[in-house]
């Protein structure tokens, strides 16, 4: 995997490429770089943004300036190279970034990240530059840096050998093992803490049983937590003595 991130403060990466399991992705021959959008602008005095037609506040990243760094770092037209990788600008407007995304893009030998700025980018950008416009949700940054963070993370971290442990990827939430639901409750020591109890059938040993609850609560966290309402607590140590507050915990 090979992932280049366009961005105008490519020191933002410095603390991201020195995650552990970055690191295990660049060891294992994986490549993460940072490159300036400022270093080949054709502009004067590393001018990058202009004024929006037709009025209104901020500025706008100029697309002869998107053209000239991915022409300097790939040398085809940028035109061509949506056909040949995923190119991906980052803006609220974009497709909202999900777990399904991330096991696709995942298959992709390479990634450009396109980071956007102030207004964002001019228009032509998501039109003709880029094949995928992407967000992490709804709602505005100061600038593509963390979303592109955010996609090349979820994405690096499902390649094999990064995370060491295979199970870790395999059974989180939103994958296909819960059927897309969040993740289920994850417990360790104390088994009791403050009157509140770690669910039995945790303790138990029985590995059918324990599978099945886990199940159970991953889509009940569907149902509560992202549907915008919340499980409601059931009992306390003073109510109901060695039993943990959420409902149906065995």
């Amino acid at each position: 995997m090979e992932i280049d991130v366009f961005t105008l403060f490519p020191q933002w990466f410095s603390w991201f490429v020195e995650q552990r399991h970055v690191r295990r992705a660049l060891e294992l021959g994986h490549r993460f770089e940072a490159i300036d959008l400022r270093a080949t602008t054709p502009l004067r005095a590393g001018q990058v943004d202009d004024t929006p037609y037709g009025g209104g506040a901020g500025m706008v990243i100029r697309v002869d300036v998107v053209e000239a760094a991915l022409r300097a770092r790939y040398g085809i037209d940028p035109l061509k190279l949506p056909r040949k990788r995923r190119v991906i600008a980052l803006a609220p407007s974009g497709r909202q970034f999900d777990d399904a995304l991330a096991d696709e893009l995942a298959q992709e030998p390479a990634l450009t990240l396109l980071c956007g700025r102030y207004e964002g980018f001019d228009e032509r950008v998501h039109e003709h530059l880029a094949s995928d416009v992407l967000s992490i949700g709804p709602y505005v940054l100061s600038g593509g840096e963390l979303p592109a963070m955010v996609v090349a993370d979820a994405v690096l971290r499902k390649l094999p050998g990064v995370l060491g442990d295979e199970e870790s990827a395999r059974e989180e939430s939103f994958s296909s093992a819960l059927e897309g639901a969040p993740e289920y409750p994850h417990y360790t020591r104390p088994a009791e803490w403050r009157g509140f109890r770690v669910p039995d059938v945790l303790l138990s040993g029985h590995h059918q049983r324990i599978r099945e609850w886990r199940l159970a609560r991953s889509r009940e966290r569907a149902v509560t937590r992202y549907s915008g309402r919340r499980a409601q607590p059931r009992g306390g140590p003073a109510e109901s003595p060695g039993r943990d507050r959420r409902p149906h915990d065995a």
